[in-house]
């Protein structure tokens, strides 16, 4: 008996996004922005892969909680657990091992303006190998324009740094491919049949089981001496930054396409930068606000539903 192999092609979208899909990215951005807090406290007692596998285990637990008391059908099929494989080595292992190294050596500022190419790769690779969603020159601009927002909130002055450490600003322009792979590839599972809370349990489920051997050969129990803070905030993005965090990506992925999807790595920096303006008492600057600006603008311009010409 032949066994369903893993499609190639995927069944179209709506690349236009609605109030909800519009609402659900806003609230992956706010968890997503407010998780540079919690891994702020967990860096300061605990190694970076010991945090990385920990989170996503938690939140493997979590999901696989949900599933089970939802009754969800839990998947067999063995090609679908080498998706799960595949999604979480380019979404999860690839990009975290790139980031944690390019950092060791150039400013966050600048991973971040790096790491905000992720659309930008997403739009080229979507246009090669999905029908559905074609590299436009309006979204193109869009992409660009809010490229130059998070350069210009974060600080034009942090790209003075381009020219040094050559290779670590190549491990993160790696890790933003990555991540725009993952999103392209996360397209079949629509086409699948997979409800996106399995799909994120499966995903996270397998990121973990990569990563333990890693985690255990580098850093060992290093980080089991008792403290419990960074291990409450470890909980916390393992829970709400890890779990429900892609059990909203996958949903958006498969309404909305990888593109759309790729817009949140605009938005996070707004929603870091926000959320410290309100509960931290930082400043908001002219150029917090003239960035914010024109990632509003360049997302208009990828939407295309705004300046859209009204039949006759």
């Amino acid at each position: 008996m032949n066994r369903p192999r893993i499609p190639v092609l995927t069944t179209a979208i709506e690349t236009r996004m609605g109030p909800a899909e519009w609402g659900q990215l806003l609230l992956l951005s706010l968890i997503w922005g407010g998780s540079f807090f919690l891994i702020a406290i967990a860096v300061r007692d605990l190694p970076v892969l010991t945090i990385v596998n920990a989170r996503v285990g938690v939140a493997a637990l979590v999901l696989w909680a949900i599933v089970l008391g939802s009754r969800r059908r839990i998947p067999r099929d063995p090609h679908l657990w080498l998706a799960f494989l595949i999604m979480g080595f380019l979404n999860n292992i690839v990009p975290f091992g790139l980031i944690v190294w390019g950092q060791t050596a150039i400013p966050s500022g600048l991973a971040s303006i790096l790491n905000a190419t992720t659309p930008l790769w997403t739009v080229m690779i979507s246009a090669l190998l999905l029908s559905d969603e074609g590299a436009t020159p309006m979204k193109l601009a869009g992409v660009f324009l809010g490229l130059g927002g998070v350069a210009v909130m974060i600080g034009l002055d942090t790209l003075a740094g381009l020219g040094h450490a050559v290779l670590p600003q190549l491990a993160i322009l790696g890790a933003a491919i990555s991540y725009a792979c993952a999103g392209v590839f996360g397209r079949r599972f629509r086409s699948m049949g997979v409800d996106p809370i399995v799909t994120a349990a499966g995903m996270v489920t397998a990121s973990t089981l990569l990563m333990a051997p890693l985690t255990l050969g580098v850093d060992g129990l290093s980080g089991f001496d008792g403290k419990s803070i960074p291990w409450l905030a470890v909980i916390v993005l393992g829970v709400l930054c890890t779990g429900l965090a892609y059990v909203l990506y996958f949903r958006i992925l498969a309404k909305a396409g990888a593109t759309n999807l790729s817009l949140v790595t605009f938005m996070v920096p707004i929603s870091a930068i926000l959320l410290g303006w309100l509960f931290l008492g930082e400043t908001l600057g002219t150029a917090h606000l003239l960035g914010i600006a024109m990632i509003a603008a360049g997302l208009a311009l990828i939407d295309g539903r705004l300046i859209a010409r009204r039949p006759a």
